[in-house]
């Protein structure tokens, strides 16, 4: 079952492992990204070297910017870069297309550099400079910004690591030489150079490979929803006693609330971001704290990753092991029969074999339904569909769109019990969705773990008339119900 760049290529897993690289699914991405943080606070003066490049490219920006040197398209030029897509890294569901960086990044950039932080690189108060710095003072530029920046900005090295990879331990068959665009920065045309590598070649593209040590998930280390959760605590570090009181003056003015109750999260969140565009500068504050506890950065970074091997990798071929026995893997007439004969079939193994267990994890079960998307993607395969994520066209993406061209669609989505919206997507999404990408079928999956989840998708069901609806699917992920393993692998 080619799943990961090691079936594809046959490469032991192990070799991997040693080699440093983490396994990549080559039917979607996996939700990791390279946090720049990791590179800085690096025992490997390599990744300290790669973070000492990203800011010397941005002190560049900067000087361009506040020069008042930069036009539309040298904006494009400098800032806006595709995803790296081959890294099969981030945050698409159903394959590895990113929007990556358009305009917006470039402006919201280059107008930080300009008016906000022109001080960018010569900073007093940390202990070095810091990309994440600039993407944190307006919303819309967030942890997938920073990751495509970040990741172009080092494919030079990230390339490179793979060509190694490639000619140690791959068959020349299975390499292509390829001229990348944009590895090389060239300070004196002040232009972006290709490079030929050997890389991976499978299904009409190359693969990059990423170390597992730059990799986290869910958050950078230096993030935006920290600082500004984090608001009240930054003044307490300032030791400028007139900044500290204008600080908190400002913040608590822009606190505005009845008096008769406390403030709520979103209340305060709002008034700290009023505060730092105000004050910009309380966010070299923040970055010193978050360099001073660079040790949690790593360890939680590799925990999470681990978790992500455990959950994406380990797990996933165990239940796919599981599903090859059966019928799972054989293909029905159209995208709907053949939806609703995958979906059962796995609703089976989870509830009455060993399928359940890899929804769970130390224990405890999934808490993301994007874990869950994915898990279902990247047993889907070996099929003439088409499955992708369907497109966001303003009304929200659905999870999956199964087609076998313009006439077969069928849509799939995934949902957990314990989803606060539940109600109201059953009783309104799925039409919407369906509307929206003319399919003819779509099917509601939903995974319960606890005996009150099932009892309240139930009463919900009952609510909406929908307890006998074909098209929505309950799974039972209990564990509290479930046989033995060896009464399951004998069932």
């Amino acid at each position: 079952m080619a799943t990961f760049f090691s079936d594809h290529f046959d490469v032991n897993p192990v070799v991997l492992e040693k080699y440093g690289a983490f396994d990549v699914s080559l039917l979607t991405d996996l939700p990791l990204f390279i946090d720049p943080f990791l590179l800085f606070n690096s025992k490997q003066s390599k990744y300290r070297q790669l973070h000492d490049d990203i800011i010397q490219y941005l002190v560049f920006l900067k000087g361009k910017a506040l020069a008042g040197q930069v036009d539309e398209h040298l904006l494009r030029a400098w800032y806006c870069f595709p995803e790296v897509r081959q890294t099969w890294l981030g945050f698409t569901e159903g394959g590895n297309d990113g929007r990556g960086l358009g305009m917006d990044f470039a402006k919201a950039l280059h107008g930080s550099l300009h008016d906000l932080f022109p001080d960018f690189g010569e900073e007093q108060v940390t202990q070095g400079s810091h990309l994440e710095k600039v993407c944190l003072i307006k919303d819309g530029v967030g942890r997938d910004n920073i990751s495509d920046f970040t990741t172009n900005l080092i494919k030079g090295y990230l390339y490179g690591y793979t060509e190694d990879f490639a000619k140690t331990h791959l068959r020349e068959q299975q390499c292509r030489r390829i001229s990348i665009r944009n590895v090389v920065f060239n300070y004196d045309t002040e232009t972006w150079e290709a490079r030929e590598f050997v890389l991976p070649w499978v299904n009409g593209d190359h693969v990059v490979l990423t170390p597992k040590d730059i990799l986290t998930r869910d958050e950078n280390w230096i993030n935006r929803v920290d600082l500004l959760r984090e608001f009240e605590e930054i003044p307490l570090a300032i030791p400028d006693q007139q900044l500290r009181a204008q600080v908190n003056n400002y913040f608590y003015k822009a606190l505005t609330v009845r008096k008769d109750r406390e403030p709520t999260q979103k209340e305060q969140m709002a008034a700290a971001a009023q505060t730092i565009r105000e004050f910009p500068q309380v966010i070299d504050y923040y970055i010193r704290s978050k360099e001073n506890n660079g040790g949690k950065a790593t360890n939680i970074s590799a925990a999470r990753v681990r978790f992500s091997e455990a959950i994406f990798n380990a797990q996933i071929r165990e239940l796919q092991a599981i599903l090859s026995t059966g019928t799972f893997y054989k293909i029905p007439t159209n995208t709907y029969e053949e939806a609703h004969a995958r979906i059962e079939y796995l609703k089976n193994v989870i509830e009455n074999q060993d399928g359940y267990r890899a929804f769970y994890k130390d224990g405890k079960p999934l808490h993301r339904e994007k874990d869950l998307q994915i898990m279902f993607r990247l047993v889907w395969f070996g099929t003439p569909s088409d499955v992708t994520s369907e497109a966001n066209d303003g009304r929200g993406p659905a999870d999956f769109k199964v087609s076998r061209g313009a006439a077969d669609k069928t849509i799939i989505e995934l949902k957990l019990a314990k989803n606060t919206a539940l109600k109201k997507n059953l009783q309104h999404q799925t039409p919407i969705y369906q509307k929206a990408s003319s399919a003819r079928s779509a099917i509601k999956v939903v995974m319960f773990f606890t005996p009150e989840e099932r009892a309240r998708v139930f009463k919900i069901l009952d609510d909406l008339a929908l307890r006998d609806s074909r098209d929505i699917v309950l799974i039972d992920a209990r564990t509290d119900n479930k046989p033995s393993g060896s009464k399951a692998r004998a069932a």
